[in-house]
C-alpha cells in the first residue's frame, strides 16, 4: 500500500561516502517524478543550508560531501505521512543502508526520521540536542519543508546545522 501511486522508488542522492548521512521522511511529488531525494522546493533549501557549512551533494570530496536518503523510498498515497507500521517495515532497509554507508553524523530531518532512527517523536524537543539512533551521532532538525511554511525556525536550524558543522571538524 505504501508505494500506491507511486512513478518510482526514490533511493539516495549524493556522495555516499560522506561523513554526514542526512535522512529525511519520504519523498514528494518532484522527488517522485525526478527519482531523487530533496529535489523540491524543501531541497533546494536543505542545498542552501548545508552549502552555508561548505557541504554539497555534488562533492566528491569525503569531507565536503553529503549523502542524502529517506525513511521510506516511495511517495505516500496521497503525499500523508508513512504510518508506524510503514516506518517498521522500512527501519531493517534503513538501518542496513546506514551500516554500508557507514556516515559519522546524521541529521534526522522531521518528526518521522526522528521517529525511525531514535524512536521518538517530537522534533521540536529533539532539535538542537545530539542523540544516538543505529550506532551513530544524530542530530535531530527540522524539515526544510516547515522551515518554508515557519521561517522564523531558521534561526534554530542555523544552530543547529552550526553544532554539525563543530562536529565534523
Amino acid at each position: 500500500q505504501l508505494k500506491r501511486g507511486a512513478r518510482q522508488m526514490v533511493f539516495a542522492d549524493g556522495n555516499p561516502d560522506a561523513k554526514i548521512m542526512i535522512v529525511g521522511e519520504g519523498p514528494g511529488r518532484d522527488e517522485d517524478m525526478e527519482g531523487r531525494p530533496f529535489v523540491g522546493r524543501a531541497g533546494q533549501l536543505l542545498d542552501r543550508m548545508f552549502a552555508a557549512i561548505g557541504l554539497s551533494r555534488s562533492s566528491d570530496d569525503a569531507d565536503a560531501s553529503i549523502y542524502i536518503t529517506n525513511v521510506v523510498p516511495w511517495r505516500p498515497p496521497q503525499n500523508r505521512d508513512p504510518s508506524p507500521i510503514e516506518i517498521d517495515m522500512m527501519l531493517p532497509f534503513l538501518r542496513r543502508h546506514i551500516a554500508l554507508a557507514k556516515p559519522e553524523i546524521i541529521v534526522a530531518m522531521g518528526n518521522i526520521s526522528c521517529q525511525a532512527l531514535l524512536r521518538k517523536r517530537g522534533v521540536t524537543k529533539l532539535r538542537g540536542q545530539w542523540a544516538t539512533g543505529c550506532g551513530v551521532d544524530v542530530m535531530p532538525m527540522f524539515h526544510p519543508a516547515y522551515l518554508l511554511r515557519n521561517p522564523l525556525a531558521k534561526r534554530e536550524a542555523w544552530q543547529d546545522l552550526q553544532a554539525v558543522q563543530e562536529r565534523i571538524r
